[in-house]
């Protein structure tokens, strides 16, 4: 919504009825929040400005600035916290987590799609089509986007985590937050402005200039200063971190992933009999089932060998060759039934603990590890596909620096959309493999990369 340039029509003080009256609406929105938090939201004598203005598209909407920060937006007779309401208030929304390269799309004007979310060991929040969410990035809990739920959490674990998920309505560098950034000197430990530039200047963070007589102005900022890349938003109190703990101190458990079949529009025939129809998701087992069902019930059981199955029209389409339609008139039992499964389209379900299981089509992808040449000829370990498994390429880099006492990044996994690599220095694939088969406990057959683990040394 604000991801271009706005047109403010009016922008006035607030009366004493008005902010009243703004008072009890934010009450009613947010029903969580409780009187002495509403009271410091909507302040009872500081200056709150009502600014009307229209955005992009045409849609006539009603900030609320106080303080020179815009803290509330009002479209449609809705009211929303901007991202500086959320960053005193992280609690307020259901908050769903996305990866930090995704951020720039949202800025831009993008929706985020479903693809993108980080699933929390915990599960997703659990939330209702049009419900108001927040977003937050991978490694800081501060959200950065508000957005509109375009489905239920049910829903979207059905989907398979495909589609649209949420309309953004407004993001943290988008054109509302230029209006916000102010700082309350008064409320600082420095009390007035002066020092505040003074000691920043010292630390080398900023540099101040006096570029007109009596006026001094910033005419640089170290954005990767330890002080600004550091920053986060406090810890929240014990209350809200009880709450908050489902969703980030729970130990890691591996997903259960099991192989499925999806049928085919060249199948359909065969397995409409049991109620199934093209796009319908099986197991082995059932396919089995279905299959020694069907040779069954249409009396294909060759009578002097119980061993062949005669093929009917339906298997011979569904299942052989063009070249062997008029030459191949029966088949052994496990003969049919792996042709029958190599013709079904592979699927996998993935069912983290505690939550509803995620159905995909296709292959899943296994942990990638590889090792790669770099500047000065040195030697990296790569490892990819770990957001698959429920991971977190941000924590994962964290460990590995620590325990391998190597240097860590995490890059954007070229081609590969809204998908992250970590990076380690040197040759850790026995680092690494331990962590993710021995603390992680996922299984070996998920893992690709292995065998290039540094050989021990010979014994003298």
């Amino acid at each position: 919504m604000f991801a271009k340039a706005f047109r403010v029509k009016s922008n006035t003080a607030i009366k004493g009825s008005d902010r009243r009256k703004l008072r009890a609406d934010v009450t009613t929105a947010f029903p969580t929040l409780g009187t002495d938090q509403v009271s410091e939201l909507v302040p009872g004598k500081e200056e709150l400005n009502i600014v009307k203005l229209y955005a992009y598209k045409g849609d006539a909407v009603t900030v609320y600035v106080s303080g020179g920060n815009p803290i509330l937006f009002e479209l449609e007779k809705n009211l929303y916290p901007t991202v500086y309401t959320l960053w005193s208030y992280p609690d307020l929304l259901p908050t769903f987590t996305t990866w930090p390269l995704v951020l720039e799309k949202l800025v831009g004007g993008a929706d985020l799609m479903l693809p993108g979310l980080v699933m929390p060991p915990a599960g997703l929040p659990q939330v209702q089509k049009g419900d108001l969410c927040a977003i937050s990035l991978v490694g800081n809990r501060a959200p950065v986007a508000i957005g509109v739920a375009a489905m239920s959490t049910a829903e979207m674990l059905t989907s398979g985590l495909k589609g649209r998920g949420f309309s953004v309505l407004h993001t943290y560098q988008d054109h509302l937050c230029p209006e916000g950034r102010q700082l309350d000197i008064k409320k600082s430990s420095y009390k007035k402005l002066s020092k505040f530039l003074q000691q920043m200047q010292q630390e080398q963070i900023i540099q101040v200039k006096e570029l007109s007589k009596g006026v001094e102005s910033i005419v640089a900022v170290d954005w990767k200063h330890p002080r600004i890349t550091s920053f986060v938003i406090p810890e929240p109190s014990p209350t809200s971190q009880t709450i908050q703990e489902g969703s980030r101190e729970q130990p890691y458990h591996p997903p259960d992933i099991k192989p499925l079949y999806c049928v085919p529009a060249s199948m359909t025939l065969l397995f409409q009999e049991s109620g199934h129809k093209k796009g319908s998701f099986l197991e082995g087992s059932e396919v089995r089932t279905i299959i020694i069902n069907y040779a069954k019930k249409n009396d294909l059981v060759d009578a002097d060998n119980k061993n062949l199955v005669k093929l009917d029209p339906i298997l011979c389409d569904c299942i052989l060759e063009k070249n062997e339609q008029h030459t191949v008139m029966k088949l052994p039992w496990d003969s049919l039934l792996t042709r029958c499964l190599e013709k079904l389209q592979p699927a996998y379900q993935v069912t983290f603990p505690g939550q509803e299981p995620i159905v995909k089509k296709g292959k899943i992808c296994p942990i990638d590890i590889t090792l790669a040449q770099r500047a000065s000829n040195k030697k990296v370990t790569v490892v990819r596909n770990l957001e698959a498994y429920g991971l977190d390429p941000y924590s994962v880099a964290a460990i590995l620096q620590q325990r391998c006492q190597a240097s860590t990044t995490v890059t954007s996994a070229p081609g590969a959309k809204d998908s992250l690599q970590v990076q380690i220095q040197g040759n850790q694939v026995h680092h690494l493999g331990w962590l993710l088969l021995e603390e992680y406990q996922l299984p070996r057959k998920h893992i690709q990369g292995l065998e290039k683990a540094p050989k021990p040394g010979k014994k003298k």
